[in-house]
């Protein structure tokens, strides 16, 4: 690394590894050079001969080889947590693919690593954080002045994979290959904006289909209530099969209301006072004069919209180059890594509460109970070995 550029090596050279290829490639990250290139696929070194940089098969070899300051884990999510490991027992600061890992304890084993190995960076692609949306909304709930949370809902169904995406390999949509379906693959970016504007659960109940409308053995219709703790709740929808889909996120405060159509239009709902201090000044009159019509709601809030133009092609870039400033400059983090756990944790909950039936405690979270019920699924499938603890 020179004083001002990291060298960055991409593990795994799929879809999204080669889409950071070709923007790293043409300059689009500062301070950022592409170094090399790893996959496990020895017909793909000449396709990344016109990169101009080294081509390895094997990530231990790319490692070792002194090419590379940073690496970027592009490869299935079961392996996230042993690659950003040894990545950083080889002295390299890393850049995890969303989800961390699978399960919880092979996440908290990526995490104790790096809280040993502080001096290297290590961070997750939350790339939807970078959206101005989500900063300014995060921005407005900490400053408190909607006051607290009482009930939120996201309905997240814009995922639609036809049955064609899913047959293109045997690990995808499978409990040893992949790991699950939609709350693993597709929905890990709202789990995790959920939570950062939000906070993190207390306990969830779930109701999934599995194989629902996809011939798959994960799931791909979601449901989940969660609770937040002091009577606030929330509910979570997803799925992969609604063609027509709907992006929606509703969150209701004391003082005010926050809707999100589409990851684009937001409009912000302020009350003049708490709505408790509303309710208990109204007279019945007033209430009258409101239902009928006669009254005026501006009187009691206001109301703003606004629509974001947040392209799509700056986000991963962002966080690129966020990555690179805090290892040059120790400008804090978007997303540290110490943030990835609380997505998995919820999505092997809903997993848990689906299988069970049962509330599942978030603050307390089984998760040998989970990994016991998760290996009984990838004993069924008979394709993959069953999972360890890390």
């Amino acid at each position: 690394m020179t004083d001002r550029t990291v060298r960055m090596g991409i593990i795994g050279l799929g879809a999204q590894g080669g889409y950071y290829a070709g923007f790293l490639s043409r300059g689009r990250v500062p301070n950022v050079q592409l170094a090399a290139i790893c996959d496990t696929d020895e017909s793909k070194r000449e396709a990344t001969e016109g990169f101009g940089v080294p081509f390895f098969t094997d990530y231990h070899d790319m490692l070792a080889s002194g090419q590379v300051d940073a690496v970027v884990t592009t490869i299935p999510h079961y392996l996230h947590p042993e690659v950003g490991i040894g990545a950083l027992d080889a002295g390299l600061h890393v850049l995890v693919e969303k989800p961390i890992g699978v399960y919880t304890t092979q996440a908290r084993a990526l995490l104790d690593h790096a809280a040993q190995t502080s001096d290297r960076t290590t961070a997750v692609m939350f790339n939807q954080r970078t959206n101005p949306l989500y900063i300014d909304l995060r921005n407005l709930i900490q400053s408190g002045e909607l006051g607290k949370l009482r009930h939120t809902s996201w309905i997240i169904t814009t995922w639609w994979r036809p049955q064609g995406y899913y047959d293109q390999s045997a690990w995808r949509a499978t409990w040893g290959g992949e790991g699950g379906g939609v709350l693993v693959n597709q929905a890990p970016h709202q789990l995790d904006l959920w939570q950062w504007l939000c906070g993190v659960p207390k306990s969830v109940f779930a109701k999934l289909a599995f194989g629902f409308k996809r011939d798959i053995a994960v799931e791909d219709e979601v449901t989940a209530l969660v609770d937040f703790g002091d009577g606030a709740t929330g509910t979570f929808t997803t799925c992969t099969h609604d063609l027509a889909g709907t992006d929606r996120l509703e969150i209701l405060f004391d003082a005010g209301k926050i809707v999100v159509d589409d990851s684009k239009t937001v409009t912000i709902t302020k009350l003049s006072a708490p709505e408790q201090e509303l309710s208990a000044g109204m007279n019945m009159d007033d209430v009258r004069r409101l239902f009928t019509g006669e009254g005026d709601l501006s009187q009691y809030t206001t109301v703003t919209t606004r629509t974001y133009d947040s392209p799509w092609s700056d986000q991963h870039p962002a966080v690129m180059q966020n990555f690179a400033a805090n290892i040059l400059d120790a400008e804090p983090l978007v997303a540290p890594v110490d943030d990835g756990i609380h997505g998995v944790r919820l999505a092997n909950a809903i997993h848990l509460s689906g299988w069970v039936g049962e509330e599942v405690s978030i603050t307390d979270f089984d998760e040998q109970r989970y990994l016991s019920e998760l290996n009984k699924r990838i004993a069924d499938e008979g394709q993959f070995p069953l999972r360890e603890e890390g």
